[in-house]
């Protein structure tokens, strides 16, 4: 997410980055979130008025359903059981006629035509996918792999650099905004 930024600054575009790791050095605007409903606030208010929305974000689809100050205790218990609530999906709910979305899809392995379904199934004008099990690449890393699925094709760039799978994403946000949609 943040090289995404990063390379549509250097474009010229107008960046605010909605983030739960702020840097204080960006040239940009960061929004500090600490959980998935204050992101899908910040996100909302900002796609409002946005052209493009791009969301990298590794969002958890689940939250616990009750939060628990502190430690929770063993108290003689085998087992805890714990109720998840499904949290809201932050690209459905910023879309909106005119605005470019561009979505991710992080998955367990080598799972491209899951992929090509979550593209079809939100509506995206992008989708991003890439294999979170494939060694040295994605979350933590300086690399990634990606695919880059749109209406007209799809672009696979091998693994390199986060900055050049940015430039990749980029190119593809700019052909759209080119083209009419």
């Amino acid at each position: 997410g943040r090289a995404l930024a990063d390379e549509a600054y250097l474009r010229g575009a107008h960046v605010l980055l909605v983030t739960t790791q702020p840097e204080s050095a960006a040239p940009y605007e960061v929004v500090a979130v600490a959980t998935a409903d204050e992101m899908a606030a910040a996100v909302t208010e900002a796609a409002a008025s946005a052209d493009v929305l791009v969301m990298a974000a590794a969002v958890a689809d689940f939250r616990p359903s009750a939060a628990t100050e502190g430690k929770i205790e063993r108290g003689g218990r085998e087992s805890l059981t714990l109720e998840l609530d499904r949290t809201v999906d932050i690209l459905a709910t910023a879309a909106r006629p005119g605005l470019l979305r561009v979505g991710f899809a992080a998955e367990a392995g080598p799972q491209l035509a899951r992929a090509r379904g979550k593209k079809a199934a939100k509506g995206v004008d992008l989708l991003v996918f890439n294999d979170i099990l494939a060694e040295g690449v994605g979350i933590g890393s300086d690399e990634n792999e990606i695919t880059i699925i749109a209406a007209e094709g799809e672009t696979h760039v091998p693994r390199t650099t986060k900055q050049a799978c940015a430039a990749a994403v980029a190119d593809a946000i700019e052909r759209l905004l080119d083209s009419p949609r």
